[in-house]
């Protein structure tokens, strides 16, 4: 009977440790109870957008098999590498990796900070990613990252998603699409928030047309003054 309980106890553990990798923690304990998740409200978070630069034509020379096999190995490497930071993965969709920090768990004003850190470790990380079928191919990265509002809650009854929603995702994937290959894109906002400490290379881009938003003064990030990213 101890060894049948032990087993229980230790799958129990497993099916929860599965589930936290899909929702965050407070939102699967309230699930495990059978409750409601309410709608959250969230003053200020900052949001990263990522997709691979040329994903579709490399797509199409490849076979399925393959593309699975770069994007898993593309996305165990980001996975891996987000975990030194305060940043909670949303979400990817084909190419895309969404991440927020701010959320679930509110950090103050530490979240353009560590949002900024991991885009520079990820934009380096990329270049290191194996594509088996293409040995001498390499991968970029095309980067944005808005700071500002948001609503999270649970949508969905079969495979509930943890989701995002307002301006200020739309505005942090358009700092992506408006982005260049290698390049972390930045709205004026998440600049402001990073300008606090002074521990970043910052670059003006100047005015773009914004699609939806109209012209916006963006900028670079280049890189941190007192930080080295991860081998």
């Amino acid at each position: 009977l101890k060894e049948k309980t032990e087993d229980l106890k230790r799958e129990r553990r497993l099916a929860e440790d599965l589930l936290h990798q899909m929702l965050p923690k407070s939102v699967a304990k309230q699930l495990r109870k059978c409750q409601k998740v309410e709608a959250e409200n969230y003053d200020q978070v900052t949001i990263f957008f990522s997709d691979i630069v040329g994903f579709t034509s490399i797509a199409a020379s490849c076979t399925p098999l393959q593309v699975v096999e770069m994007l898993n190995n593309l996305y165990v490497c980001f996975d891996s590498r987000i975990e030194s930071y305060d940043v909670y993965k949303v979400e990817t969709i084909g190419d895309a990796y969404m991440v927020a920090s701010g959320l679930p768990e509110r950090n103050g004003t530490k979240h353009a900070d560590e949002i900024a850190k991991m885009s520079l470790d990820l934009v380096a990380a990329v270049c290191q990613v194996v594509i088996p079928h293409m040995p001498m191919g390499k991968l970029q990265l095309r980067a944005g990252i808005h700071t500002g509002p948001c609503v999270a809650g649970v949508v969905g009854y079969k495979m509930p998603r943890y989701c995002l929603f307002g301006d200020t995702v739309n505005t942090a994937s358009r700092m992506e699409s408006t982005s260049l290959p290698q390049k972390i894109h930045i709205s004026s906002a998440t600049y402001d928030a990073l300008l606090t400490d002074d521990a970043y290379e910052i670059e003006p881009r100047g005015e773009i047309e914004v699609k939806g938003k109209g012209k916006m003064k963006t900028y670079w990030l280049l890189g941190n003054k007192n930080y080295s990213v991860q081998n």
